[in-house]
């Protein structure tokens, strides 16, 4: 997920396969021989960039793939009974969107692009059947959802417990330590997602995170210039959530 511009090292997305992509050993064929790789490629879809603002699949479609984000970002949200949009994730490149549709046989949520995105789309039949012929790949599948349940937790904790300085604390480490596992610098980053958005995500409201977002500046945590976000202090903003340990250990949000 990089949460920001991604670098042009991405392949094109109609062009390229498992095996020379950059997300090979983060996504779905990790540990998978070529032969089973090759079995993977016949059934992947490489599909046209999104733009800006356009929807992968909206809350109440019919459920029929996963997508692998390639590059760029994804927003989840759903629309409450107010009308309202709540946000309930943020994905980047080699994370999988759409599994949350499995059990309804609908997407529960809308997913949309925050900026140019490219992803692969898993139709998930195609997928199940798959993971029967390649135990390895069943058991990717198992940790990815595994994964994701143990990010919900770990939601709610945050939203539970944390007030709006952990909160936004717990974000950036978050985002710095996606970073880190794709090779890109944990300390410098473009934020794409707006601080409205983040607020949403976070149950702050916008002038809320402006104002932590200031003060942490001011206490030379971080230094900001727009969208780019730069960590000075990991140690403070660790100690700030209760973590005292290497940014690469942050729980994943």
């Amino acid at each position: 997920m990089t949460m920001a511009h991604t670098p042009s090292r991405f392949n094109s997305p109609l062009t390229s396969q498992c095996q020379n992509c950059s997300l090979s050993t983060l996504c779905l064929p990790i540990a998978l021989a070529d032969e089973d790789i090759n079995k993977l490629d016949q059934i992947i879809e490489r599909k046209k960039p999104l733009k800006k603002g356009e929807f992968l699949f909206r809350q109440g479609d019919t459920f029929n793939s996963v997508y692998a984000v390639r590059s760029g970002t994804l927003k989840t949200f759903n629309i409450t009974s107010y009308g309202e949009e709540q946000i309930t994730g943020f994905y980047c490149p080699s994370e999988l969107v759409g599994l949350s549709g499995i059990d309804s046989n609908k997407y529960p949520v809308s997913a949309k692009a925050l900026e140019t995105t490219t992803v692969c789309e898993i139709p998930f039949t195609h997928l199940e059947n798959l993971s029967v012929q390649i135990p390895s790949l069943r058991h990717q599948l198992f940790r990815i959802m595994s994964r994701k349940i143990s990010d919900d937790q770990q939601m709610m904790v945050l939203l539970g417990k944390k007030n709006a300085d952990e909160k936004v604390a717990s974000f950036l480490l978050n985002l710095s330590n996606r970073f880190k596992i794709r090779g890109y610098s944990a300390s410098s980053f473009r934020l794409s997602m707006s601080r409205g958005e983040i607020g949403n995500y976070l149950g702050l409201a916008v002038e809320t995170v402006s104002r932590v977002i200031t003060r942490f500046q001011k206490s030379e945590l971080i230094h900001v210039d727009g969208k780019e976000i730069e960590i000075l202090n990991f140690l403070e903003m660790q100690k700030l959530i209760g973590v005292a340990s290497d940014c690469g250990k942050i729980t994943r949000i």
